[in-house]
């Protein structure tokens, strides 16, 4: 159980809790809401240890292990999978114990220690870390890789992966999703279900908390409020809070009002029977959401230009990628599409298939492979990117960043256009070096909208944002006449702004016939292997519309040299596979043997103990590196037969 008692807290000036109760039981999963700088972080600290509280106490039941994500991780030369394995402590020190016992020949130490690692499911740990590393994103070839081979955003991800394969009975995850694509955070969200222990779940995101928590804690004004059930959940007990509260009363029907012409546009827009039903069900939460929100600080537009092009924006036989050292690295190709005024769509598709290069293609910072990029006569684009906080000069105020772009705009007009982006009074003229993630993304989201553009190209908007901010961006979005093309892992967002999705996967960008959900399960089809049947129809579907008989017959020719290099591949797999088979039945009768009970109890048998528990530690180990390179050899096997499909 974790219990605060009357808890107050202050950093700095600022009061963050005051005299807060707060007590969650164990297998609870709690989500921790409340605007950016209220507390949040502050409060895991606190049960960390980190802090200490100015009054009242934090209680925790004896005995407790703690899992927590660092927000920083060092570029180090160690390969990712012995990172995540180094985040269990007592196994780790165990393994050394056993490399010491065995190099000093003590066979009793050894033997005892063999069943350490087996009570610590330690023969497994390798498998269990390359489940978590894969269903993050990562290859089987990338295990072996150090953490300096990546990026801060993917080492963020080996992070969380250690986070996860650390033994804990409380898990503390701090927006845990900022650094993952809709896939990986579909997987985490599984993984977090059937997580036995506590959770403590900072997080922006509605329809990730929706999924897995069952209790709200929210920062109000100081105050920690605990609600049963999810966000949603929250939502409407809190609307139905503040609907009591008159004072609220004129807010909430300005709110209404605005909802229902969100409803009559949508209606208007949604021509597919999916989404169309899809939208229609997140529309009748809508008044209980504007209701629960009806106090944000964060309220704006986004203003669209006056004029506009039929088409905007075409691509024609476009191939897409980068020009390396190496020569082409081409991620999609054949990219065909006409962009239309008042289109609304959203990008689905695999982590690394090409998204944010179709992006930055349109916009023309990254130049074509091949192809045509046509831009309309009066075609203006807002464009915000993944990176675009980093693009802030640190030293300039929000004031100068906008004044820079409109010199003529009064000092008014100014401060009430990023009010609306919750910068008010002084904040205007604070230098953005000063500002959190959050301040930055939202003072980068402002730029973009001042310009007035008629497309939107938005790659992940919602990093750094909180909930508030999320749903102002959301019901502005959805009020912009433009056209919006958006990239993001925040489902809610792309529920309620996008009218069609396009899949991009497979080198290839295409409408995608279907909502969130399709697409989840589109998703599971291809990890489970309908992936590798989809390309094969779509290499019969090319060798039949194959020109000549001479490509045709060099087709089949590439084929059959690639089914012969599959040939070691399947032999590996097999040899792995047929001594698994060996191994696991030596496990099995060293297994009944231990199961017999005179063995713990008779004397004379002590060597028989010992040599047993011995041999079990040396097939679990054995066993566990069979497992390794069997899947080693099955995601070989599956990749080059991806390759043959192709």
């Amino acid at each position: 159980m974790i219990a605060l008692r009357q808890l107050s807290l202050q950093r700095g000036t600022q009061r963050l809790i005051e005299a807060a109760d707060l007590t969650l039981h164990a297998g609870h999963k709690a989500g921790i809401v409340g605007p950016n700088g209220a507390g949040k972080s502050s409060l895991f600290k606190l049960l960390l240890g980190e802090l200490a509280p100015d009054q009242g106490q934090v209680e925790m039941s004896g005995g407790q292990r703690i899992a927590h994500m660092d927000q920083e991780v060092a570029a180090l030369e160690r390969a990712i999978v012995d990172y995540v394995l180094d985040g269990d402590r007592a196994l780790r020190d165990t393994e050394r114990a056993l490399l010491e016992a065995q190099a000093s020949g003590n066979a009793h130490r050894e033997a005892e220690l063999h069943g350490c690692i087996e009570a610590l499911d330690g023969y497994s740990a390798q498998a269990r870390a390359a489940q978590l590393l894969v269903g993050l994103g990562f290859t089987q070839a990338d295990l072996e890789r150090p953490l300096s081979d990546f990026s801060g955003g993917w080492r963020m991800r080996v992070n969380l992966a250690r986070t996860l394969f650390m033994p804990s009975d409380v898990l503390l995850l701090d927006e845990p999703t900022n650094h993952l694509d809709l896939d990986a955070l579909l997987w985490l969200e599984q993984w977090l279900i059937r997580y036995p222990g506590t959770l403590l779940l900072i997080s922006h995101d509605r329809d990730f908390l929706d999924a897995v928590c069952d209790h709200i804690v929210h920062f109000d004004r100081g105050r920690l409020v605990t609600y049963r059930g999810n966000y949603t959940a929250f939502e409407r007990a809190r609307a139905e809070k503040l609907a009591q509260q008159q004072a609220e009363a004129v807010k909430q029907q300005a709110r209404r009002e605005e909802i229902e012409r969100f409803v009559a546009r949508f209606r208007a827009k949604a021509t597919k029977a999916r989404q169309a039903q899809s939208r229609l069900k997140m529309l009748e939460r809508m008044e209980t959401i504007a209701v629960a929100h009806v106090d944000s600080p964060f309220h704006f537009t986004l203003p669209a230009a006056d004029k506009t092009s039929n088409p905007l924006l075409v691509l024609d036989e476009a191939r897409l990628g980068y020009r390396g050292e190496q020569g082409e690295i081409v991620q999609l190709d054949d990219v065909k599409l006409t962009l239309l005024p008042g289109q609304r769509i959203g990008l689905l598709g695999p982590n690394g298939a090409g998204k944010s290069t179709l992006i930055k293609s349109l916009t023309g910072e990254l130049p074509l492979l091949a192809g045509k990029r046509v831009p309309g006569e009066n075609l203006a684009i807002g464009y915000f990117a993944q990176h675009q906080v980093e693009g802030l000069e640190l030293t300039a105020t929000p004031f100068l960043h906008v004044q820079r772009l409109s010199p003529t705009a009064s000092e008014q007009e100014i401060r009430n256009f990023l009010g609306g982006f919750g910068f008010h009074g002084d904040d205007v003229f604070g230098t953005v070096g000063r500002f959190s993630g959050g301040e930055k993304a939202r003072l980068a989201l402002a730029l973009v909208a001042w310009q007035k553009p008629n497309l939107l190209l938005l790659d992940e908007p919602t990093n750094h944002l909180d909930l508030e901010m999320r749903e102002a961006l959301t019901e502005a979005l959805a009020g912009f006449e433009g056209t919006v093309i958006i990239v993001s892992h925040d489902r809610h967002l792309l529920r309620a702004t996008v009218d069609e999705f396009w899949r991009v996967a497979d080198h290839r960008v295409a409408p995608f016939d279907g909502d969130l959900d399709d697409y989840r399960a589109w998703l599971k089809a291809r990890l489970e292997g309908e992936r590798r049947e989809a390309r094969q129809d779509k290499v019969q579907r090319q060798e039949a519309g194959s020109g000549s008989r001479e490509d045709r017959k060099a087709v089949r020719r590439a084929a059959a040299e690639l089914r012969d290099k599959l040939r070691p591949l399947k032999r590996d797999r097999d040899r792995a596979e047929a001594e698994m088979t060996r191994v696991e039945a030596a496990l099995e009768e060293v297994e009944t043997c231990l199961g017999d009970a005179e063995l713990y109890t008779d004397p004379s048998r002590k060597d028989e103990l010992t040599a047993a528990l011995a041999r079990q530690g040396e097939l679990k180990s054995r066993l566990a590196t069979l497992e390794q390179q069997w899947l080693a050899a099955e995601e070989a096997l599956e990749s080059m037969e991806a390759e043959l499909g192709e």
